[in-house]
């Protein structure tokens, strides 16, 4: 005969009411399964699975407590614009910075939504999003969009001539991975069972080319930058490499002018809410101490000198910050403003006009040209991984191919051959990236 369970067992077992059931099923797997609130401000029962109940339970729990404190669980059946509000308002604005939730929600709002919107998150297909994405691909989005009935003077579809104003492959490839990273959430939320969009390949964009700035032309924006007020900051943005965020976000206490180093803590951005606001670098990798060159450490100790005479010609009107780069009246820069101060200051130098960014560029393509290692090139640039350096960076010159080829024919040739007219063999080796 078969003995009864003492009575404390079966009573530890017992859930109040509201805190759900928890079972295990013919397959060996734990179902848990409560009640909480759906987007539409019903109750509504849900599922959860474990492979121990109390992982079952713990999940359940979670989703429980979330409804408990106003958020809505949101339902597979529901269509996927509902899914994709709630993700945005609820979870990625968590865990995203302003200005990339800013985009996401964009994304979502002007593709996401008016392509996919009506279609129920749990019935979604691959074979949906790729329709989806080829026609993206190929439609005019002035016509999609009412972009051309919007303007002063149309252009395209309203005056019956469509520009064919179509998704470039870098932006197509953004607005998927959107898509992805929302349907990842939805199966960690266990509210569909796989991610269709990981199934629909879009082919890797090829980078921006871009034409990074010669040794020449650095030199011409240097030299058209002196006496310029900014002058410490282009130097220190072609010699360090440093993003634009990260210039304008450097403090005073950031700096040891006596040893030669900076640490890159914060970076300094616009946002919708916020205005000018310190945000953490853009990775973790990204937060380091960097060695600066003789000309910065002189040019910042000019720079710092200048600045406080101006400071103590303010008086009460300076607004200090601490920050290393200003306004005239010590307030932090906004960065599009010295988008348009380098943009005056190419001008000045007779340059083509490039991004501020590109500068980051080009400081990596020259110190690959002098010979300098990529490890060493990850770590001044703040990269996660070399991998990312190698891809984005190492486009090199045709004067480095012509080195390496030179040096490699001068290792193949035959000892017994005559030296050629070019090559007496009175010069020094060849090598591929000679340093200056």
């Amino acid at each position: 005969m078969t003995t009864p369970r003492p009575a404390s067992s079966r009573r530890s077992r017992t859930r109040a009411n509201g805190d759900g059931t928890v079972y295990q099923r013919k397959d060996s797997r734990w179902e848990a399964a409560g009640y909480v609130l759906a987007p539409d401000n019903t109750r509504k029962r849900i599922h959860v699975y474990g492979t121990t109940r109390k992982e079952a339970l713990a999940k359940l729990t979670e989703k429980i407590a979330n409804s408990n404190r106003g958020l809505p669980v949101p339902s597979a059946q529901g269509s996927l614009a509902a899914y994709l509000t709630y993700w945005l308002e609820n979870v990625a604005v968590h865990q995203l910075r302003e200005n990339t939730h800013t985009r996401y929600t964009a994304v979502a709002r002007h593709y996401l939504i008016p392509g996919l919107g009506r279609k129920k998150l749990a019935k979604l297909t691959a074979k949906d999003v790729r329709t989806w994405l080829n026609q993206l691909r190929t439609t005019c989005q002035c016509c999609t969009r009412g972009i051309d009935t919007g303007r002063d003077e149309p252009r395209c579809c309203a005056v019956g001539t469509c520009c064919s104003k179509r998704l470039s492959p870098l932006t197509l490839a953004y607005v998927h991975s959107v898509l992805k990273s929302a349907l990842e959430h939805a199966v960690r939320e266990e509210e569909i069972p796989r991610n269709v969009a990981r199934n629909v390949r879009t082919g890797t964009p090829r980078p921006r080319r871009f034409e990074p700035l010669t040794a020449d032309e650095a030199r011409q924006i240097l030299t058209a930058a002196r006496g310029h007020r900014l002058h410490a900051l282009f130097e220190l943005a072609l010699h360090t490499g440093l993003r634009k965020g990260e210039l304008l976000g450097l403090r005073w206490e950031d700096l040891d002018l006596d040893r030669g180093t900076a640490a890159v803590r914060r970076t300094l951005q616009r946002t919708n809410t916020g205005g000018l606001t310190t945000l953490p670098t853009k990775t973790r990798a990204s937060e380091r101490r960097i060695a600066l060159p003789a000309r910065c450490l002189q040019s910042l100790k000019h720079h710092r000198e200048q600045q406080q005479r101006k400071r103590e010609a303010a008086g009460a009107t300076w607004q200090y910050n601490g920050y290393v780069f200003t306004t005239p009246q010590g307030r932090p820069i906004d960065p599009t403003n010295l988008t348009r101060t380098f943009t005056t200051l190419l001008r000045k130098a007779g340059l083509r006009r490039i991004r501020f960014h590109d500068l980051r560029h080009s400081t990596a393509t020259l110190l690959l040209e002098q010979g300098v290692e990529l490890v060493v090139i990850k770590e001044l640039l703040g990269h996660a991984h070399i991998g990312v350096t190698a891809t984005v960076y190492a486009h090199v010159r045709l004067r480095l191919q012509r080195n390496a080829i030179d040096l490699l024919g001068h290792a193949l040739r035959n000892p017994a051959e005559t030296t050629s007219p070019l090559d007496d063999g009175g010069g020094p080796p060849l090598c591929a990236a000679p340093v200056r």
